[in-house]
């Protein structure tokens, strides 16, 4: 499985980006997509997920209300849509998928994931 993340730039605080996670490979079935963030100096954080089923969402506390993640299943992608961005929220976004299931927190863990995009740069300036 290749995941190619795009969408990322630079933007003022209070726009919007969005984010997007195309697979291709083989048969794509995974359980659970997600998004992480790193910024500089900093470990990579989970930023949301999305069960590939049943569409149930996972959202770490800071983005909640402003960003949404969302799948598309015949194109095999995930988005990310994410309004109101910090700059805080400048990092470089990598999306992941997992084969296997997680429910809650499990799903937060960056170890429960078996494939990596290649990361896109998000910028903020305030």
């Amino acid at each position: 499985v290749q995941l190619q993340a795009s969408g990322g730039g630079l933007v003022q605080a209070g726009d919007s980006l969005r984010l997007s996670c195309a697979a291709s490979g083989r048969t794509f079935d995974p359980y659970v997509m997600g998004w992480f963030r790193q910024a500089p100096g900093k470990e990579r954080e989970f930023v949301a997920a999305i069960e590939w089923s049943d569409v149930s969402t996972y959202y770490r506390d800071s983005v909640k209300g402003r960003f949404t993640i969302s799948r598309d299943v015949a194109k095999n992608t995930v988005y990310l849509q994410m309004n109101n961005l910090q700059p805080e929220d400048a990092a470089v976004y990598y999306c992941a998928s997992a084969d296997f299931g997680c429910s809650g927190t499990g799903c937060y863990a960056p170890e429960h994931y078996d494939y990596w995009g290649q990361g896109t740069l998000v910028t903020v300036s305030s």
